[in-house]
Protein backbone atom coordinates (compact mmCIF):
# COMPACT_ATOMS: atom_id res chain seq x y z
CA UNK A 1 0.00 0.00 0.00
CA UNK A 2 1.12 3.50 -0.79
CA UNK A 3 0.20 6.48 1.40
CA UNK A 4 -1.71 9.05 -0.67
CA UNK A 5 -2.51 11.60 2.02
CA UNK A 6 -3.40 12.31 5.60
CA UNK A 7 -7.09 13.18 5.50
CA UNK A 8 -7.40 14.23 9.15
CA UNK A 9 -4.81 14.97 11.80
CA UNK A 10 -5.38 14.65 15.55
CA UNK A 11 -6.92 18.10 16.00
CA UNK A 12 -9.32 17.71 13.06
CA UNK A 13 -10.45 14.31 14.41
CA UNK A 14 -11.02 15.86 17.86
CA UNK A 15 -12.93 18.82 16.39
CA UNK A 16 -15.14 16.45 14.39
CA UNK A 17 -15.93 14.36 17.46
CA UNK A 18 -16.82 17.47 19.48
CA UNK A 19 -19.09 18.64 16.64
CA UNK A 20 -20.75 15.21 16.44
CA UNK A 21 -21.37 15.31 20.22
CA UNK A 22 -23.05 18.74 19.88
CA UNK A 23 -25.15 17.50 16.94
CA UNK A 24 -26.31 14.42 18.89
CA UNK A 25 -27.45 16.58 21.82
CA UNK A 26 -29.15 19.07 19.48
CA UNK A 27 -30.96 16.49 17.33
CA UNK A 28 -32.19 14.58 20.38
CA UNK A 29 -33.13 17.75 22.30
CA UNK A 30 -30.86 16.74 25.17
CA UNK A 31 -29.52 13.42 26.41
CA UNK A 32 -32.63 11.65 27.73
CA UNK A 33 -32.69 7.93 26.87
CA UNK A 34 -29.55 8.07 24.70
CA UNK A 35 -27.06 5.20 24.72
CA UNK A 36 -23.93 4.85 22.59
CA UNK A 37 -22.86 1.58 20.96
CA UNK A 38 -19.42 1.44 19.39
CA UNK A 39 -18.83 -1.16 16.69
CA UNK A 40 -15.64 -3.10 17.43
CA UNK A 41 -12.87 -2.25 16.95
CA UNK A 42 -12.43 1.48 16.35
CA UNK A 43 -16.07 2.44 16.92
CA UNK A 44 -15.67 1.65 20.62
CA UNK A 45 -13.02 4.28 21.45
CA UNK A 46 -14.84 6.77 19.21
CA UNK A 47 -18.09 6.17 21.16
CA UNK A 48 -16.21 6.71 24.43
CA UNK A 49 -14.74 10.00 23.18
CA UNK A 50 -18.17 11.20 22.01
CA UNK A 51 -19.62 10.26 25.43
CA UNK A 52 -16.82 12.22 27.16
CA UNK A 53 -17.54 15.22 24.92
CA UNK A 54 -21.27 15.04 25.71
CA UNK A 55 -20.40 14.86 29.41
CA UNK A 56 -18.34 18.07 29.05
CA UNK A 57 -21.20 19.77 27.17
CA UNK A 58 -24.19 18.59 29.21
CA UNK A 59 -22.70 17.23 32.45
CA UNK A 60 -24.34 13.85 31.78
CA UNK A 61 -22.56 10.49 31.58
CA UNK A 62 -24.15 8.40 28.84
CA UNK A 63 -23.88 4.60 28.81
CA UNK A 64 -21.39 3.28 26.25
CA UNK A 65 -21.43 -0.31 25.03
CA UNK A 66 -19.43 -2.46 22.63
CA UNK A 67 -21.03 -4.19 19.68
CA UNK A 68 -19.30 -7.07 17.89
CA UNK A 69 -21.01 -7.67 14.55
CA UNK A 70 -18.84 -10.55 13.28
CA UNK A 71 -21.59 -13.11 13.93
CA UNK A 72 -24.02 -11.01 11.87
CA UNK A 73 -21.83 -10.35 8.82
CA UNK A 74 -23.18 -11.57 5.48
CA UNK A 75 -19.64 -12.49 4.36
CA UNK A 76 -18.87 -14.64 7.43
CA UNK A 77 -18.05 -17.77 5.43
CA UNK A 78 -15.66 -15.79 3.20
CA UNK A 79 -13.64 -14.54 6.19
CA UNK A 80 -12.92 -17.87 7.88
CA UNK A 81 -14.45 -21.25 8.51
CA UNK A 82 -14.30 -20.54 12.26
CA UNK A 83 -14.35 -16.76 12.75
CA UNK A 84 -13.47 -15.39 16.18
CA UNK A 85 -16.60 -13.78 17.63
CA UNK A 86 -16.18 -11.35 20.53
CA UNK A 87 -18.76 -10.89 23.23
CA UNK A 88 -21.19 -8.06 22.63
CA UNK A 89 -21.01 -5.91 25.75
CA UNK A 90 -23.71 -3.45 26.62
CA UNK A 91 -24.79 -3.98 30.20
CA UNK A 92 -27.83 -1.76 29.84
CA UNK A 93 -31.30 -2.10 28.44
CA UNK A 94 -31.67 -0.77 24.89
CA UNK A 95 -35.45 -1.06 24.82
CA UNK A 96 -37.08 2.32 24.13
CA UNK A 97 -33.64 3.99 24.04
CA UNK A 98 -32.18 6.16 21.31
CA UNK A 99 -29.18 4.10 20.23
CA UNK A 100 -26.32 6.03 18.67
CA UNK A 101 -24.34 3.49 16.67
CA UNK A 102 -20.71 4.64 16.27
CA UNK A 103 -18.10 3.44 13.77
CA UNK A 104 -14.97 4.78 12.13
CA UNK A 105 -15.67 4.46 8.37
CA UNK A 106 -18.90 4.06 6.41
CA UNK A 107 -18.26 2.29 3.12
CA UNK A 108 -20.68 -0.29 1.61
CA UNK A 109 -23.19 -0.24 4.48
CA UNK A 110 -22.82 -3.96 5.24
CA UNK A 111 -21.34 -3.35 8.69
CA UNK A 112 -24.27 -1.08 9.54
CA UNK A 113 -26.74 -3.74 8.39
CA UNK A 114 -25.05 -6.34 10.61
CA UNK A 115 -25.00 -3.93 13.57
CA UNK A 116 -28.70 -3.17 13.24
CA UNK A 117 -29.47 -6.90 13.15
CA UNK A 118 -27.38 -7.40 16.32
CA UNK A 119 -29.17 -4.53 18.05
CA UNK A 120 -32.63 -5.89 17.22
CA UNK A 121 -31.58 -9.30 18.54
CA UNK A 122 -30.94 -7.56 21.88
CA UNK A 123 -34.07 -5.45 22.13
CA UNK A 124 -36.31 -2.86 20.52
CA UNK A 125 -34.83 0.65 20.62
CA UNK A 126 -36.91 3.79 20.09
CA UNK A 127 -34.49 4.75 17.30
CA UNK A 128 -31.08 3.94 15.87
CA UNK A 129 -28.89 6.78 14.69
CA UNK A 130 -25.51 6.44 13.01
CA UNK A 131 -22.38 8.45 13.85
CA UNK A 132 -19.40 7.98 11.54
CA UNK A 133 -15.98 9.61 11.58
CA UNK A 134 -15.43 9.18 7.80
CA UNK A 135 -18.01 8.55 5.07
CA UNK A 136 -16.16 7.37 1.96
CA UNK A 137 -19.13 6.57 -0.27
CA UNK A 138 -19.61 3.45 -2.44
CA UNK A 139 -22.77 2.26 -0.69
CA UNK A 140 -24.15 -1.16 -1.60
CA UNK A 141 -27.01 -0.88 0.89
CA UNK A 142 -29.27 2.15 1.45
CA UNK A 143 -27.75 3.58 4.64
CA UNK A 144 -26.59 7.09 5.44
CA UNK A 145 -25.07 8.49 8.59
CA UNK A 146 -26.92 10.96 10.81
CA UNK A 147 -23.61 12.40 12.04
CA UNK A 148 -20.47 12.56 9.87
CA UNK A 149 -17.03 13.82 10.83
CA UNK A 150 -15.83 14.11 7.23
CA UNK A 151 -17.05 13.05 3.79
CA UNK A 152 -14.15 11.78 1.70
CA UNK A 153 -14.70 10.85 -1.96
CA UNK A 154 -12.63 7.74 -2.66
CA UNK A 155 -12.14 5.14 -5.33
CA UNK A 156 -12.58 1.44 -4.66
CA UNK A 157 -8.82 1.05 -5.12
CA UNK A 158 -8.19 3.17 -2.02
CA UNK A 159 -8.28 2.37 1.69
CA UNK A 160 -9.25 4.77 4.48
CA UNK A 161 -7.34 3.98 7.66
CA UNK A 162 -8.47 5.47 10.99
CA UNK A 163 -5.82 5.40 13.71
CA UNK A 164 -6.70 5.97 17.36
CA UNK A 165 -4.61 5.90 20.54
CA UNK A 166 -6.54 2.93 21.98
CA UNK A 167 -5.72 0.73 18.98
CA UNK A 168 -2.83 2.35 17.12
CA UNK A 169 -1.01 4.68 19.52
CA UNK A 170 -1.80 7.85 17.54
CA UNK A 171 -4.74 9.78 16.09
CA UNK A 172 -5.11 10.36 12.36
CA UNK A 173 -7.00 9.32 9.25
CA UNK A 174 -4.97 8.36 6.21
CA UNK A 175 -5.80 7.46 2.64
CA UNK A 176 -3.82 4.66 1.00
CA UNK A 177 -3.68 3.45 -2.60
CA UNK A 178 -4.02 -0.33 -2.77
Amino acid sequence: MELKSEIMDESSVQRSLVRIAHEIVEKNKGTKDIVLLGIKTRGVPLAKIIAENINKIEGVSLPVGELDINHYRDDLSEISELPHVHQTNFPFDINRKHVILVDDVLFTGRTVRAAIEAIFNSGRPASIQLAILVDRGHRELPFRADYVGKNVPTSTSELVSVMLPATDGCTSVKLFKL
